[in-house]
This record gives structure tokens, sequence and C-alpha cells, in this order.
């Protein structure tokens, strides 16, 4: 009989281990903070809101930070919040969640795509520069993947330009970049707070700056019951309190409740799950074909470890896919593995040809130049084109218990030295973005 599972050998374990994945980690107090929300009927307030909005500014080391429903609104409001509008363009990786720059389509801005660097999967500095135009206004730097980004080159180089700099902190809450937090080097910094994330509230989002006047203008935007407490009396006599987006942004106040708790703890739930990555890794670091992919810099971490993805060389494997690889692994242990990340974005047309608001052209160009493609201003993007055939995904190890994550390290060194039984089962069909294994053809 064949050693691999997935050919009809024995597994490893029998069915994941689900309890080394539930998340997030619920305490009695997470439970009680709730509670009394609801039961003092006090859900569409923001006296919660602010005392997290107090809290998470002083852990952020940030002057204000302003709570939202969720991670997308933080970030329109960043984007609002640094002044982008009409015919002006923001720069993000391609190779990132669509929340992080789509907003911008509905300020009249472009979005400008840059390539990230084939071994990090963090925007390319060089490429960021490539990509400035005299109408490039700000850029959005993604912390991908936990991973932080190269904030020192980004920021000499926007600096050089004049560019403001926003932060996708969505997948690093906590993160460092040479031995400072993410979120405190750019102009302003959004992340998503939602139940997947490594800070998780439920729902919500938060913004952060230092910024007296992009707080005021977040505020503006969406949050029409605190205009008053930033905006003068002139300010306030024609508009009222009337939010200028016409949103209603505020986070949902169980959340708020939720993230007060998840403060106290999520330094120590990060850090374990930082442990227990690493002594994964441990078992496998000299399996040739796979690599780690995680910062060198010294004060530099991976926080959290949310959507953690690694290198992987098919070619190491007698050209058998990361898909193929993937179900391999996922066979042994019950789940666990993923293969592929996001798609690229500036292979999707919402960002070239479709008319999102009625302009009769394409929303993307509704406000620049004639003559001026942002397909072309993107072009081509060669290492975001190939990232989802180069990557899969560890399993998410929220516990330390080296018990129960040794038969994943087992099941990695398993199919990796009998690679060989895979090549007549071998998916090669493209892949542009993490597809879920049952859409996949067995």
């Amino acid at each position: 009989m064949s050693k691999l599972a997935i050919v009809g050998g024995n597994r490893v374990q029998e069915k994941a281990d689900e309890s080394l994945f539930h998340w997030p980690i619920v305490n009695q107090a997470m439970i009680d903070a709730q509670t009394k929300v609801l039961v003092d009927g006090n859900m569409s307030g923001t006296d919660i809101a602010r005392r997290f909005e107090a809290e998470f500014a002083k852990w952020q080391g940030r002057r204000y930070a302003l709570s939202h429903n969720n991670g997308t609104s933080s970030l329109h409001a960043a984007m609002y919040g640094v002044g982008l509008g009409p015919g002006d363009e923001i720069i993000c990786t391609s190779v990132t969640y669509w929340a992080s720059c789509t907003g911008a389509l509905s300020l009249g801005a472009t979005v400008v795509f840059c390539d990230v660097d084939p071994e990090t999967l963090q925007m390319d500095p060089a490429s960021f520069e490539a990509h400035i135009t005299p109408r490039t206004k700000a850029v959005m730097v993604v912390h991908y993947m936990a991973h932080p980004a190269p904030m020192d080159e980004i920021m000499a180089i926007a600096k050089k330009h004049g560019l403001k700099v926003i932060e996708d902190v969505s997948h690093a809450q906590g993160g460092h970049y040479r031995g400072r937090m993410l979120g405190t080097f750019g102009d302003v910094a959004a992340m998503s707070l939602m139940s997947c994330k490594s800070f998780a509230i439920g729902e919500g989002g938060m913004l952060v700056t230092d910024d007296a006047e992009i707080y005021k203008r977040a505020i503006r935007l969406g949050h029409y019951d605190r205009i008053i407490d930033v905006c003068t009396d002139e300010e306030m006599e024609a508009p009222k309190n009337i939010p200028f987006g016409g949103l209603k942004n505020r986070m949902h106040q169980v959340s708020a409740a939720i993230g007060l708790e998840q403060l106290k703890k999520h330094d120590a739930e990060i850090a374990e799950i930082d442990r227990a990555m690493k002594y994964f890794w441990k078992g496998i670091a000299d399996v040739p074909g796979l690599r780690m992919i995680y910062p060198t810099d010294a004060g530099s971490d991976k926080a959290g470890w949310y959507a953690s993805r690694f290198l992987y060389d098919s070619a190491a494997f007698g050209g058998v896919s990361n898909v193929t690889f993937c179900e391999a692994l996922n066979a042994e242990v019950g789940g666990g593995f993923s293969f592929g990340c996001n798609m690229p974005l500036h292979l999707s047309s919402v960002f070239f040809d479709v008319d999102v608001y009625g302009h009769g052209k394409p929303t993307a160009r509704a406000f620049l130049p004639d003559g001026v493609d942002p397909r072309v201003l993107s072009g081509d993007l060669p290492n975001a084109e190939k990232v989802n055939m180069r990557v899969l995904g560890e399993p998410w190890f929220k516990h330390d218990d080296h018990a129960r994550i040794d038969p994943y390290i087992e099941a990695v060194r398993k199919v990796a030295s009998n690679f060989g039984e895979l090549l007549p089962i071998n998916d090669t069909t493209p892949i542009i973005g993490g597809v879920a294994l049952s859409k996949r053809k067995k």
C-alpha cells in the first residue's frame, strides 16, 4: 500500500485537531462585557467605543484613534482623511485583499498597482517608485499576511515625492518593524478587527493617526454624532452635523466592549502563536523546497501570523504543484494547510473598465486626463501574477502544544519524502487566487 494517504496510505492522524485552530479565544471577561452592553441597552452609544479608542491609541502610541464599523470603512476614511479625491492616484500592491484600496474609486481617485517582492510578498520599493506620476497623492502600504513591509525604504520614497502614507495593518496588529510598532510610520493607519483577524472583536475597524486634520476629516466623513467634538461653530454653521460622506461608520458597542478585553490579552496570545509557529518551522526547516517567510531585520516580527504563507519550490518536488502538495498534506492530517493567496487585483476589470457610479466611462478613468489609461499605469506585474503558484499556507496554530503540532510536522516531512507518488495525480491548473479545495478538480 502507498505511503501517502491521498493515494491510499495511512494518515498521520484521522482528523484535524480543531482545538488548535479555534479563534478567537473567548474568556469570561469578554462574555460579561458584551452581556453588560446588551442588558444596559447601550448598543448604539459611543461611550464604550471612545474608551476603546483611548486605550487602543495608547497601545499604538498614537495621538488619535477612531473606531469604525469595519476595517473597510476605516481604510476608506483614511484615504479621505489624507485628501484623496478626483483625479488623484493612490499606489497599492496588487496582491492584497480588495478592501485595501477599492474605496478610492468612490472618492474619484484611481488605484495604480505596483509589484511585490517575490521573497517577502511585500511592496517592492523600486516598483512603488516606478509607478509614481505627477497625479500620485498617496501610497497604501499593506503589511501583508502579518509580515511588515519595508517601511524605511517606503517612507524615504514617499518623503522624496511628497506623498501621503497610509498603512493597512489588517493582517498585523501589534507587529513591529525594526523595533517600532506597525501603524506608527505613516500619516495614518487603518485596520480590520473582524473575528478572523489576530486582533478579533467580532466586526470592526480602527483608524490611528497623530494628525489632527486627518482625524477631523475621518470624523466629518462618517461620524455624525461626533462632528461637534472636532469642528468649530463656524464649520458647523452651514452643514450642521451632517456627515460629508453621508455615512454612519461608528462601531457597535458590543464590539468595542470586546475590544477593551482583547487589548488586555492580545500581546500574550500572539506571543504564544509566534512560539507555536516557530516550533512548527523548526521541525521542517531542513526540508528542501520549502522556505518560511519571516522578517530578517532585528526588531521585526510577524505578529499573530495571520494568513501566513511560505514559499514552495515545485521544482524541488519534481514539478508537483502547490495545489497537489497541499491536498496531500491535508489528506494526512484532515486539513489546516492552504494554497495560494489573494488574487492579484490588477487582473480585475473593476479597476480599469467598470463604470461603477454611472460616469458614462470607467470609474477608474473618470477624472483622469483624456488618453490616460489606468491599465497602462499599472502595467505588467510579473511577481504578483506568479505568486499564487509559489506559496502554501501553514496551519495557524493558536497554542504552543508540541505534542499536538508534531503530527503536522510529520505530515510535511512525509509528503516531501514521497512526492513521487503525487506525480500521476498532479494538478497543474493555473490559479490566480486562493481557491477553496472543494472547487478544484480532484
